[in-house]
């Protein structure tokens, strides 16, 4: 049973920097793209980034573009998610999540993925 466990959550200033990270274990971690998505109060759970198994290739959603980084420590099983120039909206749960397979073209899409960890909070206050 693979089991991802997201950290680094918390309250920031908006326009500083958090970086989330998402540590798996009890199954395969590799040949997989990795992706993080939030959900914020009252919406819908929206994908935020995605990246290869390789780390060569990554996807972002147009509202974090530019400010997020997605990247991956294979010989750890961890993906990071770097959290800079943070805004009051980008206030949401942080998850990350293992896509069933290794493209990158359907990792905007909530069913590509069979593994989801339980979320980490992170609030921007202004």
């Amino acid at each position: 049973q693979v089991q991802l466990v997201e950290s680094g959550g918390g309250l920031v200033q908006a326009g500083g920097s958090l970086r989330l990270s998402c540590t798996a274990s009890g199954g395969t971690f590799s040949g997989r793209v990795m992706g993080w998505f939030r959900q914020a109060l009252g919406k819908e759970r929206e994908f935020v980034a995605g990246i290869s198994w390789s780390g060569d290739s990554s996807d972002y959603a147009d509202a974090v573009k530019g400010r997020f980084i997605i990247s991956r420590d294979n010989a750890k099983d961890t993906v990071y998610l770097w959290m800079n120039r943070v805004k009051l909206e980008d206030t949401a749960v942080y998850y990350c999540a293992r896509n069933r397979g290794n493209n990158l073209q359907g990792a905007t899409l909530r069913q590509s993925y069979d593994y989801w960890g339980q979320g980490t909070q992170v609030t921007v206050s202004s």
